[in-house]
């Protein structure tokens, strides 16, 4: 592979990052950020359009032209870390037939014990909301979440941008009520958490508004 060819690879690597941490974005953002021309990173933009992994919309502006914003198909997903996940919704099936809806619940109970106790641990001596979102960001995007937080009006969002297990959650909804919990487990006595974008439902990312108490 030459040097110019890796220049190639490398930048669509970074449009596609870039597109699923903040949705869609103008090619003059990207350019900006990539410290490209806006005719450069046009081209790439219209390269993945062809293939059917980026599509287009435009938006009215105040003044003048609209402006176009670019953002991610759902074939572009296959870029992405999806951890197994024709073997893992099979596994899923196979336990729901053998041991029933009961078992099933059971699974997913014990991987919620498990994850409970594990970020429980890591959060040790982080007593602040700020603290803890901040690790479990940390936790999160280890585990391929793509996390990051920010703070709007009194209240924190915890985001995740990208979803690893989102064939098993879409199989059985019983792992995103549990992550859920295991969230407001995390934050008992500092804030209440409720998820107000979902994966699984067609949103981009899923969000979780954090209310301090």
């Amino acid at each position: 592979m030459n040097k110019h060819e890796k220049n190639r690879r490398k930048t669509t690597e970074n449009l596609f990052q870039l597109l699923k941490e903040n949705g869609a974005m103008t090619a003059k953002q990207l350019s900006e950020i990539l410290k490209m021309t806006t005719m450069g990173v046009r081209q790439h933009l219209q390269l993945l359009e062809e293939n059917e992994e980026l599509a287009f919309f435009d938006q009215k502006a105040p003044r003048g032209r609209p402006t176009r914003f670019w953002k991610l198909t759902e074939k572009a997903n296959s870029r992405f870390e999806d951890r197994h996940e024709e073997l893992t919704v099979q596994l899923l099936i196979s336990v729901r037939e053998v041991f029933g809806e009961q078992g099933l619940d059971k699974l997913i109970s014990q991987r919620e014990q498990a994850m409970l106790s594990s970020y429980q641990q890591a959060m040790q001596g982080a007593e602040s909301i700020e603290a803890r979102l901040i690790k479990l960001v940390e936790l999160r995007s280890a585990e391929g979440y793509m996390a990051s937080v920010e703070q709007q009006d009194g209240s924190w969002w915890f985001l995740e941008n990208h979803c690893p297990i989102c064939a098993a959650a879409v199989a059985c909804v019983g792992f995103c009520r549990s992550e859920l919990e295991i969230f407001q487990q995390l934050f008992t006595g500092l804030a209440s958490i409720s998820r107000e974008e979902h994966i699984v439902e067609g949103a981009r990312r899923c969000a979780y508004q954090v209310k301090p108490l």
